[in-house]
């Protein structure tokens, strides 16, 4: 299941294998080791207390979702529509101060950039809340949002310096299955307060998640990274903006975005299509997003094991856009007037592939943001990686709701071949990426070896 947002690491591209795992067994070589429950926990103490950190922030930030809504509407006082409009202004700002913070981490430093975003977010989830009316919401709601957007690569810059190169993509499997559990039991801590309907009730919703933050940062602070990192380069914010010419880089951003539209189908297409146009019952959809966040908590780390051979994480990403299209072929199927129990399978099927596809593009777009981003300017290029993301968050509702599900079965049809142009077009931006002077991630990868 998607973080809201965000949202995976391994300094290994498609050419280059990971420090620690070895070439490609020959053939009649010994089976790959069983996925045991020690694969599930981080290998260095730091990376243990990162993940403890993961969960406690994602704890939060699924009981403010889980009850954002009815506290917009009963407590800030907002309509559906003011909602909207204060969310749509709160991600464009979002979406032009994620990359500004990126370059300021490459001067402060991501894990105490990360520390500041979340002390802000705290302060922030404070004032939103005791706001009310749709000017005080848009203002509080853009400046959590300016953190938030860049919350995304700073988390995946420190979790990287929590472990060993060679334990890098397990380890930000482990984070993303973390978020997952952390997202749920936040949504079950928000069912009581939910159920007292109390205007101080939905306020604890928001306070809760100000103190999980404040607990997160605090944590974070007292982080030791189990490796130095490079020596950053010290320029200006605006200068290293100016800097920026990878062009191959914005590519590979563009089209990890597409592939993340797997969180808007998710939250958005695939219940408004099962209600709308298939003839299961509404009671249907919860299962499905049920069987999304259980598949994804018990088989992203061994999906992610795939990654760790060479040439693993395009394969990765070019998996996700054939995954993505099966899931958006059997939505299309779904609603051509089956019956209920067929339609339902149906969705079940695209439900599996969506998770599948969803795996497969977090760890791919983790791998290839981080192997390809020059360690010295490793915040900027991985805050502009996650533009791709933010921008399909502003865009993405709006373009399945309004374009696919408008269309019927080929509207889906037609955002399945946008999926498989995105895979096929993966390898020859890698490839063009792989043609530049080595990334320095990569080089040390080499060194290590060596």
């Amino acid at each position: 299941m998607s973080s809201p947002s965000p949202s995976s690491p391994s300094p290994s591209s498609s050419s280059s294998p990971s420090p620690a795992t070895p070439s490609t067994p020959p053939p009649g070589s010994a089976p790959r080791r069983r996925i045991t429950l020690a694969d599930y926990v981080p290998a260095t103490p730091a990376g243990r207390t990162f993940a403890l950190t993961t969960l406690i922030n994602a704890v939060g930030t699924g009981l403010f979702l889980a009850g954002s809504t009815v506290f917009f509407i009963r407590s800030v006082g907002l309509t559906a529509a003011q909602i909207g409009a204060g969310l749509a202004v709160s991600g464009i700002v979002g979406f032009l101060a994620t990359v500004p913070i990126g370059a300021l981490s490459d001067r402060i430093g991501a894990r105490r950039t990360l520390v500041g975003l979340q002390l802000w977010r705290a302060a922030f989830f404070v004032a939103l809340a005791f706001v009310h009316g749709p000017l005080g919401f848009t203002l509080v709601a853009s400046c959590l949002a300016a953190a938030e957007g860049a919350t995304m690569p700073m988390t995946q810059a420190v979790a990287a310096d929590t472990t060993e190169a060679s334990d890098r993509t397990r380890t930000m499997a482990i984070v993303r299955t973390v978020r997952n559990i952390g997202f749920s039991l936040g949504a079950l801590l928000a069912a009581p307060l939910l159920s007292a309907d109390s205007v101080w009730a939905y306020r604890g919703i928001v306070v809760g998640t100000a103190a999980a933050f404040v607990a997160s940062a605090v944590m974070l602070a007292l982080l030791r990274p189990a490796r130095r990192s490079a020596a950053q380069r010290k320029v200006a914010p605006l200068t290293a903006l100016k800097g920026f010419r990878d062009w191959r880089y914005l590519a590979l951003a563009g089209l990890n975005g597409v592939l993340n539209l797997h969180t808007t189908v998710l939250s958005v297409g695939l219940p408004l299509w099962a209600v709308q146009a298939t003839g299961v019952p509404a009671g249907f959809v919860p299962v499905l997003v049920l069987g999304n966040t259980v598949l994804s908590i018990v088989l992203q780390v061994p999906v992610s094991k795939g990654a760790e051979r060479p040439g693993g994480a395009a394969r990765a990403l070019r998996l996700a856009g054939i995954a993505l299209a099966g899931c958006a072929v059997a939505l299309a199927l779904a609603g051509e007037g089956l019956s209920p129990l067929a339609a339902g399978a149906l969705l079940l099927v695209a439900c599996a592939a969506l998770t599948f596809g969803e795996m497969w593009q977090a760890v791919g777009g983790w791998d290839l943001s981080y192997a390809f981003a020059p360690e010295d300017r490793r915040g900027i290029y991985l805050s502009v990686f996650s533009l791709g993301n933010t921008g399909q968050r502003i865009v993405g509702p709006a373009l399945v709701t309004g374009v696919v599900v408008a269309a019927g079965p080929a509207g889906w049809i037609g955002l399945g071949v946008v999926f498989c142009l995105a895979a096929a077009l993966v390898t020859p931006v890698v490839r063009a990426l792989e043609g530049q002077q080595p990334a320095p991630s990569l080089v040390v990868s080499e060194r290590t070896v060596s």
